[in-house]
């Protein structure tokens, strides 16, 4: 408050009349007027101050000399344009309003996709990190057109990140990204012939990461590191299209046939296989029968030699006899036998038949 504010509550009080009905500036016995505080009495002299600090803490708001920077991000601090060569950590860090600049980068994988569908943005990745980039033509080994749809994911190196935005500039990847991509992905398909491109695909996609990652580390600084690369779509030339297409067919028929004629050779071999078993039993059982009749027919050689071996002229003279003895006694039962004789044998074999004679009889008659 002004510091006359005391008069002021003096010429208050000097108006007031007291509740007796006496005037207190008259000369008698009115009521001191009350004493304004200590700290209101020098408050004129310090507004000045209080003013001071709210326009400080204003202008600090509007300034915002401090920055919070998150995990996969770095700052660049530059300081009257020039841009310091030590990146800024994730944290909080003050810098000096309109005399420093931090930009906040992202050094989280990123990545481009060269699409035949999609125009090419360099918002969505600044937004999201991902870009749609056009689709890359190049011409194959004869000069026929083709189109190549790959991605690329890399990140920036946190480390050189200040360096990499000084040289190419926060569009950096414009700079260095993109012109690589394309000339490496045309150098390599411009050594193949476009029907050779889907059969190879796998050697074309490893000698396409391999150019790329070279070109990147010959940059200066060593600015970029790449993650992946992948090749996904090869477009091809229609006439090409339907010429693989034949060459397909023609191969799946010929791999037809041959799985035919290997599946009619084996089902020979087996039937071949399944003969040879049979004709091997059969001469295995062969064997066996002949080898089970020689043994026996060797058994009964030796039976019969043995048994020569104990004939004697008094033995056979004794069967002679015994062969006599029951001749006659056939002799005696049947009259009408008939005697057969064996041609230079000693003992007569003998085939007694009673009826043979009456049946000569009933056949005459």
């Amino acid at each position: 408050m002004p510091a006359d504010l005391n008069d002021y509550f003096k010429n208050r009080g000097g108006d007031k009349k007291p509740s007796g009905g006496g005037n207190i500036g008259g000369g008698g016995g009115g009521r001191k007027p009350p004493e304004v505080p200590e700290f209101m009495k020098d408050f004129g002299k310090k507004t000045w101050i209080i003013y001071l600090i709210i326009g400080l803490i204003a202008l600090f708001v509007m300034a915002k000399p401090f920055v919070v920077i998150n995990s996969g991000e770095v700052g660049i601090k530059s300081t009257t344009g020039k841009f310091n060569t030590e990146p800024l950590a994730p944290g909080f860090h003050l810098f000096l309003p309109f005399v420093q600049q931090v930009r906040v980068v992202d050094t989280k994988v990123r990545s481009i996709n060269y699409t035949s569908n999609a125009q090419h943005n360099m918002s969505n990745i600044r937004d999201s990190g991902v870009m749609n980039a056009s689709t890359i033509t190049a011409l194959d080994k004869r000069g026929l057109l083709i189109s190549i749809d790959i991605t690329i994911q890399y990140r920036l190196r946190s480390q050189t990140a200040p360096q990499t935005i000084a040289t190419y500039g926060y569009a950096w990847e414009e700079k260095i990204i993109n012109p690589i991509v394309r000339d490496v992905v045309r150098a390599v398909t411009g050594s193949y012939k476009a029907e050779e491109l889907p059969v190879k695909r796998n050697e074309i996609a490893t000698a396409i990461r391999a150019g790329i990652e070279e070109q990147i580390d010959a940059k200066a600084g060593n600015p970029v590191e790449l993650t992946t690369v992948n090749l996904r779509e090869i477009i091809l030339p229609p006439k090409i299209v339907e010429q693989i297409e034949r060459v397909q067919i023609a191969k799946q028929e010929g791999d037809r046939v041959q799985l035919e004629v290997l599946r009619a050779k084996q089902e020979a071999e087996k039937i071949a296989a399944l003969a040879q078993g049979q004709a091997d039993a059969r001469i295995i059982q062969a064997k066996g029968q002949a080898n089970a009749i020689k043994i026996e027919a060797d058994a009964k050689a030796y039976e019969n030699t043995e048994i020569g071996k104990s004939l004697t002229t008094e033995m056979l003279t004794l069967k002679q006899i015994e062969v006599q003895g029951k001749f006659n006694d056939a002799l005696r039962t049947n009259t009408n036998a008939q005697i057969f004789l064996t041609p230079g044998g000693s003992t007569p074999n003998i085939w007694v038949d009673s009826k043979s004679r009456q049946q000569k009889i009933s056949a005459e008659q």
